[in-house]
């Protein structure tokens, strides 16, 4: 069956464009050797409104959805539980390619449109592995240390050492104001967001839950 522009909603278009950020950060993520493209099927004639990396291709936006795109929709869309698909695939001048194609589905549950991702398999292996050294020059990338962790009180007493540890490293910080600032710290981490995370700190910490609330509401009213 022939596949017809879909009429898309308000909604419908809001989801397509949350999907245009997550193709700007899987690019800067992967690197210039994977294409991400956003289908929208409201429009099959100008079907890409997001394209990165489409050097490859020679597509841009508003290009058309391809005859594989066309058949992977109706695939898609014939299946009950899968959703995304994984194959390998050539451009029309011969690269060999891994490609992925994952269904947006919109408000009412259809495929409104997909998340292509073409890894060229010809890219070479310096250039991918250059980018994921931390020492790649990259200047929109910074090195983070996250805390991987089984449970929350783990990640709360995590927390609190890495903040501990800082301010009683600075001694700038008088004795008075190291628990304030330790709370600050974690105030700024959005620990207190978890459930009883202020008693629970408040233990640790051997001051009383009242004591952490003060602090976080000076800290708010400063800000």
């Amino acid at each position: 069956m022939k596949q017809k522009p879909v009429s898309l909603s308000k909604a419908d278009y809001a989801i397509l464009n949350s999907y245009k950020i997550l193709a700007e950060g899987l690019a800067e993520y992967l690197g210039e050797g994977c294409e991400i493209v956003i289908h929208s099927l409201g429009n099959l004639e100008h079907s890409v409104v997001k394209i990165i990396n489409g050097q490859h291709t020679g597509r841009k936006e508003g290009s058309p959805i391809t005859d594989l795109g066309l058949s992977m929709v109706k695939t898609l869309s014939e299946s009950e539980s899968k959703r995304h698909m994984s194959y390998f695939n050539k451009t029309m001048d011969g690269v060999p390619l891994k490609s992925c194609s994952i269904a947006i589905v919109g408000e009412k549950g259809y495929i409104i449109g997909l998340l292509c991702i073409n890894f060229y398999l010809n890219t070479p292996l310096s250039d991918v592995l250059e980018k994921f050294s931390i020492t790649n020059g990259d200047n929109h990338t910074t090195a983070f240390a996250e805390s991987f962790v089984d449970d929350v009180d783990e990640l709360l007493k995590i927390s609190l050492k890495e903040a501990s540890d800082i301010v009683y490293n600075d001694r700038n910080i008088t004795t008075s104001n190291k628990n304030k600032e330790i709370i600050a710290i974690l105030n700024d981490k959005g620990i207190f967001n978890f459930k009883d995370s202020v008693v629970k700190i408040a233990d640790m910490m051997g001051i009383s839950k009242n004591t952490v609330y003060m602090h976080i509401r000076n800290i708010s009213k400063k800000n």
